[in-house]
């Protein structure tokens, strides 16, 4: 599904992206170095106020890592997002994705739990992977196969997909929904598309994602599965869905994960929106509230994915 029309709000987001330099962040490595240390330097501050106000929190730890449980304070039907958030691996979870668990909540009537992973450049890919699994299997534990959800976006989808596509070579359960915003799919950064994306993306930018790219995977070369999770066999993973916009960098491999899912006969619901930066759907902007609305009727698997 391609979505064509761009919202004066959204147009207008994009604009002041723009007129502020918000991609010198990832396109100069010294400024995106020093996000990184300014990011981590917050450490853990956990779920917002307003979610704290507004929903019961649950606060446990994996490996001495915390784990926060966003449940409704009435109601709720059993269903339970596992999110991973985004942030090139080298930078915390923001206010943004806090915003947007509250309003999957409120929509979807389900539970979120948002596993605090392990950050590069001190923690690499195989301590990650390693936390994200057993962080997995703890929230595994108490939710019926049926009722689990996965998601992430950029990065976080990245681990999303590569968690999914774990559990299937291990033959144990799959999510039923594995769902993956803006997601980075592969590390090589090598498709031949993305340096004309680079020009087109007013947020993110190839530098600072080759260097992002570089510390989280240390010595592993880019092209293994818990990396670049786009590659090889893609069924038997579950539903598959999609959120791309057209102002990514990301939007290539977002397509070739579209062309392979065709070419292996792998039902996959792409939603592909013109005009879109990343993580879009975070944002507070009308095309956000309608992805919401369909991301909640994945949750409930109340609504036919269309390919």
């Amino acid at each position: 599904m391609i979505r064509s029309k761009t919202s004066l709000t959204a147009k207008s987001l994009l604009a002041w992206l723009r007129l502020t330099g918000r991609k010198r962040t990832y396109a100069e490595l010294d400024r995106f170095r020093r996000s990184i240390e300014i990011s981590q330097a917050k450490g853990d501050q956990g779920p917002i106020r307003s979610i704290r106000r507004r929903f019961d929190v649950e606060r446990s730890e994996v490996d001495g890592r915390p784990c926060y449980t966003i449940r409704p304070r009435r109601g709720g039907d059993g269903k339970h997002v596992l999110y991973f958030h985004g942030g090139a691996y080298v930078h915390q979870i923001q206010h943004d994705h806090w915003r947007f668990f509250g309003r999957l909540i409120d929509r979807a009537g389900c539970a979120v739990t948002v596993p605090i992973y392990p950050l590069a450049p001190v923690h690499q890919c195989p301590e990650t992977t390693a936390f994200v699994r057993r962080a997995h299997d703890e929230f595994a534990a108490d939710v019926a196969p049926e009722d689990r959800i996965v998601m992430g976006d950029s990065a976080g989808a990245g681990i999303a997909l590569a968690l999914t596509k774990a559990l299937r070579d291990e033959g144990g359960p799959v999510p039923k929904e594995t769902v993956l915003l803006s997601p980075w799919l592969d590390l090589t950064m090598s498709h031949p598309a993305q340096p004309a994306l680079d020009e087109r993306d007013p947020y993110l930018a190839l530098t600072g994602l080759n260097e992002a790219a570089r510390l989280y995977s240390g010595p592993l070369p880019r092209t293994d599965p818990r990396l670049s999770p786009l590659s090889g066999d893609l069924s038997g993973l579950g539903a598959l869905t999609v959120y791309i916009g057209t102002k990514d960098v990301l939007l290539a491999d977002a397509r070739r994960l579209h062309t392979l899912c065709t070419e292996q006969g792998v039902p996959l619901g792409y939603h592909e929106y013109e005009g879109m930066i990343h993580a879009w759907m975070l944002a507070s902007i009308p095309e956000a509230k309608l992805a919401l609305e369909e991301i909640a009727h994945l949750v409930d698997r109340s609504l036919v994915k269309s390919v």
